[in-house]
């Protein structure tokens, strides 16, 4: 895939996620075994995560005007989504309570993750 098309694609993924981020919490409602932790209760906990979420889910969308000078955000982006997976994951095959995320949230994360790396731009001989 040329640059000019992965751009294209990074655009779109960039607003896409970043909507699927301002709605973790209607996802939750919509199905709270993959998305809530702790069956709800820990209301500040989920508060903490989907303002978290809701502020990146913004930034997303307005890198997505032109990425290339978000190249760090969209870095963070992709590695705090990968770690964030991997320690859920753990968890999640920790606690037979929460097994519902490795179908939900997890694979949600490391898909973003993974989309993003992939359609990110690459540093050129002369940006070195």
């Amino acid at each position: 895939m040329d640059n000019e098309t992965k751009e294209k694609f990074l655009k779109i993924a960039l607003t896409l996620f970043g909507v699927i981020f301002l709605l973790i919490y209607p996802l939750g409602y919509v199905w709270p075994e993959g998305w809530i932790w702790h069956g709800g209760e820990g209301r500040y906990y989920l508060q903490m995560i989907i303002g978290l979420y809701a502020v990146l889910g913004i930034f997303l969308i307005m890198a997505a005007k032109n990425p290339s000078e978000h190249k760090s955000l969209i870095s963070f982006t992709i590695w705090s989504s990968l770690v964030h997976a991997i320690i859920m994951a753990v968890q999640a095959f920790g606690d037979t309570h929460e097994t519902g995320h490795l179908m939900g949230d997890v694979p949600a994360l490391i898909l973003v993750a993974v989309v993003l790396w992939y359609l990110s731009p690459r540093k050129t001989e002369s940006q070195e």
